[in-house]
């Protein structure tokens, strides 16, 4: 895993401008510790941060086709799972290889089939190639968009970053925010392409971008569709086991220590269960993986259920690590040390962006960081309720008849925190014209029921809108403290096979995830596969409440703050009792201290 930036300029020589690659690329060392270079071209310079996952000492980037007057130089970041196969037909095809990287892989897979080598690879990528002979940038980013890729206009060209930071340090990018900014971080939609940044935009998830002298073309490699498959119930219960195993098996690879993220959850127990079968067949009897769990040292006699949480994770967590035989241990962590403003403004800069979920990401952080200090490489369950239709909205008779986002019901429109209305965002038009452009984007089939009907909209929905900031906050967090995050649910066969499943098929029980506990039989306990959905802990400790209601308070004396915060909204959650602060107004302040956070370190131009 690692971080990728540089630029192509037609009229200028990117040769000249050294400094400003490098500059750019060091932004990026915290997702890449091990190793960084650059390369200039006349045209194009590629930069690299390297975390060493397979073949540390052979997969040095940015990466060429030759030492002497290379024609392709790649610099490429994730893991191509696929790379055994793919090696093995390019050699057929006359490639030979220096290395036992991926990186050599996707730069061979380049030679080959140029910018159709998206088709190829399985797995989570995002890939610069600077095309020498036809010169020509591509940009590629995976199906799902699990890694990162941005991208903004420059004189003559433009440049890419894993992360908008890197952007900013080229001459021609600044920070700048607008009320389209504005719109895009607050309203919670999680759009494709647009971001708080003016300017700057993503790469699309399935998708590419190609520069050359005629200009910047882009399109869709890869996006779900309208399939239906006819497989009986059972058929698609043994289908999705296979798929599952299929996706962790090939993600178990690495040449440094792995791990397991175990909540004590459905996804996360049958995917470590998966692995941890697996790596007793490929080491032996006695193989066991590392797994990893999330506390608060309060948390045992302060639960208190919510909209989100419905019981305390670690006693199931700590069942499944028995049951599955792996080395389970479970940071816990001081509720109060979530306040901690440097950890605060470390994960403030990490996202590039103001908005997050407050202590839940600085926890997030802070539990990547111990595993870090023995692992490399973690594999999460993320993406399982989209898949396999585990939110409450799928299933809440309110959400599937309101015309709106699901997740807005959660915890009310503004969670993220109220707008002052002075600034005419215009926010409730933003969010409508939002919803009815992601619905027409939905594949629908002539013979599908309105249940179905409904239901597909709720898939795609999450899968393509909810998930993308999971996968973001996933990345951010990991990465900045140098920890490879996989994601064997985002495996695009099986997001397809179970998009195209009938939604009976996936609510077959009468509950949430019908298909992946039927899938999963065996590799959890009994009381795991049946308990109900929950999310990521949060504290309940109401020092940690009274703490960010005062930092909330402190936020708001800064100017900045106030003119873009509604201040009148705001002061209930700080007049209310510590003790009876609700979840989601808490989150408005959070939200707030975020804020000034991020404020103060990218001193952004605010043009509203």
């Amino acid at each position: 895993m690692c971080g990728i930036t540089g630029w192509a300029s037609f009229p200028h020589d990117a040769r000249t401008r050294r400094a400003v690659i490098e500059a750019m690329t060091a932004t990026l060392t915290p997702r890449g510790p091990d190793a960084g270079g650059v390369w200039l071209g006349a045209h194009a310079a590629l930069g690299h941060r390297r975390l060493a996952v397979i073949d540390p000492a052979g997969g040095a980037q940015p990466m060429t086709d030759r030492p002497d007057r290379p024609a392709i130089v790649l610099s490429y970041s994730g893991e191509v799972y696929n790379h055994h196969a793919l090696r093995a037909e390019l050699r057929s095809r006359g490639h030979t290889f220096r290395t036992r990287s991926d990186t050599e892989v996707v730069l061979r897979a380049y030679a080959e089939w140029g910018e159709d080598l998206a088709d190829h690879l399985d797995g989570m990528f995002a890939l610069a190639v600077w095309d020498e002979g036809e010169q020509r940038l591509l940009l590629v980013r995976d199906r799902l968009g699990v890694k990162p890729l941005y991208w903004a206009a420059v004189d003559g060209g433009l440049a890419f970053a894993s992360e908008p930071k890197a952007l900013f340090a080229h001459p021609e990018i600044r920070p700048r925010v607008d009320a389209d900014g504005l719109r895009e971080a607050y309203s919670l939609l999680f759009n494709t392409g647009p971001t708080v940044w003016s300017g700057v935009r993503e790469v699309e998830p399935g998708g590419l971008l190609v520069l050359d002298r005629d200009g910047i073309r882009e399109r869709r490699y890869w996006q779900l569709a309208d399939g239906m498959h006819d497989d009986d119930r059972d058929t698609a219960v043994e289908r999705i086991r296979g798929l599952v195993g299929a996706a962790a098996r090939s993600q178990l690879e690495a040449d440094v220590p792995l791990c397991s993220l175990l909540s004590g959850g459905i996804d996360s127990t049958v995917l470590t269960g998966l692995l941890a079968d697996e790596l007793r067949l490929r080491e032996g009897p006695d193989a066991r993986i590392r797994s990893y769990a999330v506390d608060y040292s309060d948390q045992a006699e302060r639960f208190t259920g919510d909209v989100l949480r419905t019981g305390h994770d670690t006693p199931f967590a700590t069942e499944a690590g028995a049951f599955l035989g792996t080395d389970h241990d479970t940071v816990v962590l001081d509720p109060r040390a979530l306040l901690d403003l440097e950890h605060r403004r470390a994960v403030v800069a990490a996202r590039d962006s103001p908005i997050g979920v407050g202590d839940m990401d600085t926890s997030l952080y802070l539990l990547f960081g111990e595993i870090r200090a023995h692992s490399t490489v973690a594999l999460s369950g993320e993406a399982a309720d989209e898949v396999f239709g585990g939110y409450p909205w799928f299933h809440s008779p309110k959400a599937l008849g309101a015309a709106t986002f699901p997740w807005l019901l959660v915890t009310g429109d503004e969670a993220a925190m109220p707008l002052n209305p002075e600034l005419g965002l215009r926010m409730e038009e933003f969010r409508r014209d939002t919803y009815d452009s992601a619905l027409a984007a939905v594949p629908h089939r002539d013979d599908e029921s309105p249940v179905e009907h409904r239901q597909r909209e709720m898939q795609h929905l999450s899968l393509t809108r909810w998930l993308r900031q999971l996968l973001h906050r996933k990345d951010r967090l990991s990465m900045a403290q140098g920890l490879e995050v996989r994601v064997p649910y985002c495996d695009h066969r099986l997001v397809e096979y179970a998009f195209a499943t009938p939604w009976a098929h996936k609510s077959f029980d009468g509950r949430e995830k019908s298909l992946l506990r039927a899938a999963g039989t065996g590799l959890a306990p009994h009381s795991v596969l049946h308990r109900p959905k929950n999310h990521y802990p949060a504290t309940h400790h109401p020092d940690y409440n009274r703490g960010l209601q005062d930092l909330a308070r402190d936020a708001l004396t800064v100017g900045q703050v106030r003119s873009l915060a509604d201040e009148s909204r705001l002061k209930p959650c700080l007049d209310t009792p510590p003790d009876r602060l609700e979840w989601g107004h808490r989150l408005r302040l959070e939200r707030v201290v975020d804020l000034a956070l991020w404020l103060d370190h990218y001193r952004p131009e605010l043009v509203l």
